[in-house]
């Protein structure tokens, strides 16, 4: 019987790790190979848009990701004092299904020239009677993509914090620590910045290197709002993988290795003085007010999606439109493959992932996953086109490109570091005396984690499943790769909308595409419950 038991401990971790080790390093290893040309590293550095838009891309991915930063140490700061950490952190969820495209294509909605901020402001109070010439979206300053970054990466910086303070052993700590700094003679603003915020701050050091990679590689994003004359780097890079050309797909393949060289130089200078930026003292009702702003800025997106979808002619100035109609949800419904499609693969990659995940962190030894740790969260720190294309590569030579198979494992790979942050820290948080009292008993280790482990995490296990299903629906690039244009999706289709100016389509898609993962959440919550075995439980 130890013999089987250690047998099967060794069997495991080499299975699991051989079945995504090799995939992760081959995708490196084929987008590494344009890096050996040099004819690809002359023609990108004397294209003349190279530097502008290199210049573009450090602007708008740091701004915004010191903003989120900034922005989510005041709302935790707030969450934390006032006691309010479950209130508002356990309503996250909501913001983090909304997807990056989604969110896009809402302020698109509200702040372009013929958008509803003008529209119920004008002519009364702007004097416009006819949209201005303004370049309120895809601007030249990047201040729409800016903004988009912004709203998005402060819910995702709250939520990795709520693992931390969700925890009972660490929110009690931190709460004594706090309160022995108050009878210090420290105000709880100070006290808060001098205790907790250098220890919060530490743990979401890694999440705001992935903040920061977004902004600075993100393509679907840039494509909806961002500035075009010249692009980011980021789209400049699509462009040219787009090209029938191999040196021009080299180029672009350099051009994402430059991404990431910036990413990494940016997070290296930044990761010190960034823990030491702490919230600084603001009136506690404009602290206070901030959680409903943020939640209220989503419920205008919200409303503007689903609206959107509806509208028919819409002359400008008219707050309301002279016509309703359902045609643009009727065109989505005839193209309800794509539908049914995203969400087979968000179901399918969710589960590959957690399932994985688990077994990763039950049977793996601890040193191992320390190892390979790097590797599993490398996509969601390096540029998504590297991975895209890497995958591409890996897709070709396994013979699965454009296949299903391909498209679930290249969707649960990008998943992978967003569940393994949600799920390793309530993991390993759970308490071995019960599986110590359940072996004592005479129970099989397996028994002990189908009746007393995995139910204890099922909130857990269900959360972390819903977040990889809400990455799975908003993935872009890794569908148009290894789906090899073969598959069409909610998200492709709301972002080649956007690109083409159909604001109705856009808008039906973009609220398809955000209510599918509030419709994941809410399963999640639902089969997340504890179960009652005894009458009369409260």
């Amino acid at each position: 019987m130890k013999g089987g038991a250690a047998s099967v401990s060794m069997v495991m971790p080499m299975a699991l790790t051989l079945a995504i080790g090799p995939v992760l390093l081959t995708a490196l290893w084929l987008a590494l190979s344009p890096l050996l040309a040099n004819t690809p590293w002359v023609a990108l550095w004397q294209d003349p848009r190279f530097a502008d838009a290199t210049l573009h891309t450090l602007w708008t991915g740091t701004a915004a990701s010191l903003l989120a930063w900034v922005s989510a140490g005041y709302l935790l700061r707030s969450a934390f004092i006032r006691g309010q950490t479950g209130r508002w952190l356990n309503r996250l969820p909501l913001l983090l299904a909304t997807p990056h495209a989604a969110m896009a294509i809402a302020i698109v909605l509200w702040v372009a020239p013929t958008g509803w901020l003008l529209r119920f402001t004008s002519p009364w109070l702007t004097g416009f009677d006819t949209p201005p010439f303004w370049r309120t979206t895809q601007d030249p300053l990047g201040l729409g993509l800016i903004a988009a970054l912004w709203i998005k990466e402060v819910p995702f910086l709250c939520w990795v914090a709520a693992t931390q303070l969700q925890r009972e052993d660490v929110r009690r700590r931190w709460q004594a620590e706090f309160a022995v700094a108050q009878t210090m003679g420290l105000t709880p603003t100070a006290a808060f910045n001098a205790v907790v915020w250098p220890q919060l701050a530490r743990v979401l050091r890694w999440p705001f290197i992935a903040v920061l990679a977004y902004g600075l590689t993100v393509v679907d994003l840039a494509l909806i709002i961002g500035p075009t004359a010249p692009p980011t780097l980021a789209v400049l890079a699509w462009e040219w993988l787009r090209d029938a050309d191999a040196v021009l797909q080299a180029q672009g393949v350099l051009a994402a290795w430059v991404l990431a060289g910036l990413t990494l130089l940016v997070g290296a200078s930044s990761w010190r003085p960034i823990i030491r930026i702490a919230p600084f003292g603001v009136m506690g009702r404009a602290i206070d007010g901030g959680w409903r702003l943020l939640f209220m800025l989503y419920a205008a997106a919200w409303l503007a999606l689903l609206v959107g979808g509806f509208l028919g002619v819409w002359p400008f100035p008219s707050v309301r439109p002279e016509q309703w109609h359902m045609g643009h949800w009727d065109r989505v419904w005839d193209s309800a493959e794509s539908l049914w499609r995203t969400v087979a693969l968000g179901v399918l990659a969710a589960t590959l992932t957690v399932a994985w995940l688990v077994a990763w962190l039950e049977w793996v030894p601890h040193r191992w996953q320390q190892v390979m740790r790097p590797l599993l969260i490398a996509p969601m720190i390096l540029p998504p086109l590297l991975w895209a294309f890497g995958l591409y590569r890996v897709a070709l030579w396994g013979h699965f490109e454009g296949a299903w198979f391909g498209m679930v494992v290249a969707h649960a790979i990008m998943a992978m570091p967003f569940a393994l942050l949600a799920l390793e820290s309530v993991y390993r948080a759970s308490d071995p005396r019960l599986q110590a009292v359940t072996l004592t008993l005479g129970r099989h280790p397996l028994q002990y984690l189908l009746s007393v482990k995995w139910p204890l995490l099922k909130r857990a296990l269900w959360s972390t499943w819903a977040i990889a299903f809400a990455v799975s629906v908003a993935q872009y690039l890794p569908t148009l790769y290894i789906g090899a244009g073969r598959f069409v999706t909610v998200t492709t289709e709301a972002v080649a909308q956007a690109t083409a100016g159909q604001r109705g389509l856009m808008s039906a898609y973009a609220a398809l595409q955000t209510i599918l993962p509030l419709m994941a959440f809410a399963v999640a919550v639902m089969l997340g419950r504890p179960r009652r075995f005894m009458k009369g439980l409260p």
